[in-house]
């Protein structure tokens, strides 16, 4: 008889549940969060498990990768499909979660996520840093503009250098906002410094990676929109086609069809937010600035704007990028502005 595991996992303790091909618990347990610990359960029970199901999370693809080593038979869960597969259970508890994680790898409904590689999860931790790094030091500037606003102070148009000195400029004459500035200057300083040092890395790992440097060949493509696509991509052969990596990123219609009622709404936008955002800022790049190479892509992106407006000529041409994208990543090639977007897609 098949057996089937669903794993819930926390913080410190996971729950487990194992039932039969019948949909019968066989055990349960709280098992510490740890891939030794787990490990050492299932190979407790004394009985061959078909499948092992645990939902994606912050913790699940370090399990995943080291019970998958250990030989078990192990499947990360898509979040989204989990959560809707749960809409009806009553009562919400780790305990629950983990039967019906169980009774899902037992019935075979479940879409399983890629595990990406632990080269493609650092990326996309100095990615994902260097993002934080940035939104809080916008924080900061808009911060000190709005406060100084309210006295009739406008710092107007700066750079990075040349912030701090017209702030000091403008406070020099009102002490109170003196100490204002130059606590919340402090702040932006280490937070320029080590932006500035996320930029350097960014840079580094571009040069480290050809796949990311093939990618740059391409026009409105520069290393963080190179860097965060490789990444999320990681094994290209994981797509049997290149016009599935559109739907994946969510940037494809949603569709409901009912009896007589069938009409297309707005892009899905599940999948990976960090992708969507970069593939629509190569779009807005290459739709407003004076590129080279890149003349059928922008040609045939501004004949949508012209029907349907400019923001869902970006939507499209960022799901084209997407698709061309890929197809470099599968075939290791570079950016071939010869080849229509019609043929590329």
């Amino acid at each position: 008889m098949d057996y089937y595991a669903g794993i819930d996992v926390s913080l410190e303790y996971s729950s487990v549940c194992v039932v039969d091909a019948i949909g019968k618990i066989v055990r349960e347990a709280k098992v510490e969060s740890e891939p030794e610990a787990l490990i050492a359960w299932f190979a407790s029970l004394g009985v061959g498990l078909a499948r092992i199901g645990l939902e994606a999370g912050p913790l699940s693809q370090w399990l995943y990768a080291a019970m998958r080593e250990a030989g078990l038979s192990v499947e990360l869960l898509e979040t989204r499909h989990v959560r809707d597969a749960f809409k009806a259970m009553p009562v919400k508890s780790d305990r629950n979660d983990a039967r019906g994680i169980a009774q899902l790898m037992r019935l075979g409904w479940f879409r399983p996520v890629h595990c990406k590689s632990l080269a493609a999860q650092e990326v996309r931790a100095v990615l994902t840093a260097r993002k934080l790094v940035q939104s809080k030091l916008r924080d900061v500037e808009n911060s000190l503009r709005g406060i100084l606003r309210g006295f009739g102070l406008k710092v107007g148009k700066t750079t990075p250098l040349s912030f701090g000195a017209r702030i000091r400029e403008l406070v020099a004459s009102h002490p109170n906002l003196k100490t204002v500035a130059a606590g919340l200057l402090s702040v932006h300083a280490v937070l320029l410094r080590e932006f500035q040092a996320f930029e350097k890395k960014v840079r580094a790992l571009v040069r480290q990676d050809a796949r990311a440097r093939r990618l740059m060949s391409t026009p409105g493509v520069g290393p963080v929109v190179a860097l965060t696509y490789a990444a999320a991509i990681d094994d290209p052969g994981r797509f049997a086609s290149s016009k599935r990596v559109g739907a994946h990123f969510g940037l494809t219609p949603k569709r409901y069809q009912s009896g007589e009622t069938d009409y297309s709404g707005k892009i899905s936008k599940i999948g990976d937010a960090a992708v969507r955002t970069a593939l629509y800022e190569a779009a807005h790049v290459i739709l407003t600035k004076p590129l080279r190479a890149c003349t059928g892509l922008k040609s045939w992106a501004m004949r949508i704007a012209r029907r349907g407006g400019m923001k869902k000529a970006k939507v499209a041409l960022a799901r084209k990028l997407a698709v061309i994208l890929h197809r470099m990543l599968a075939d290791e090639t570079i950016f071939n502005p010869a080849v229509t977007p019609i043929a590329v897609a």
